[in-house]
């Protein structure tokens, strides 16, 4: 009973930490969604050691491990798009592929710079 417990709690401070930064951004109009605000407030939280890891490690990995789960719905909604696919279809996977590519190239990119003088990696 004692796992439930710890899982729920922890579900309990995530979701709190997510209801804060949807506030946050509501009050100040802050033009980022509150989802984004709020993985970076955990992320700073768990960088500065108010939060250890050990308090949010079972609800992360049990919400990983689901996470297919939350797509279920847009996965069904996607199909009343049906006539949009069909229209636009070439256009739409163009978009995807060259967004992917670019986002690919320029993150390798950034890691090169940021590795610049350090250690390189070896693979």
């Amino acid at each position: 009973m004692s796992n439930k417990i710890r899982l729920i709690s922890q579900i309990a401070l995530l979701a709190a930490i997510y209801w804060g930064s949807n506030r946050l951004v509501f009050f100040t109009g802050l033009p980022i969604p509150g989802n984004v605000v709020g993985v970076l407030l955990l992320f700073g939280l768990l960088c500065f050691g108010v939060i250890k890891l050990e308090y949010i490690q079972d609800a992360a990995d049990f919400l990983l491990k689901h996470l297919v789960f939350f797509f279920i719905p847009v996965a069904v909604d996607l199909m009343n798009w049906g006539p949009v696919f069909y229209k636009y279809g070439l256009e739409l996977a163009l978009a995807i592929v060259t967004s992917t590519f670019l986002t690919f190239f320029f993150t390798g990119y950034a890691t090169q710079l940021l590795q610049r003088g350090k250690n390189r990696c070896r693979n």
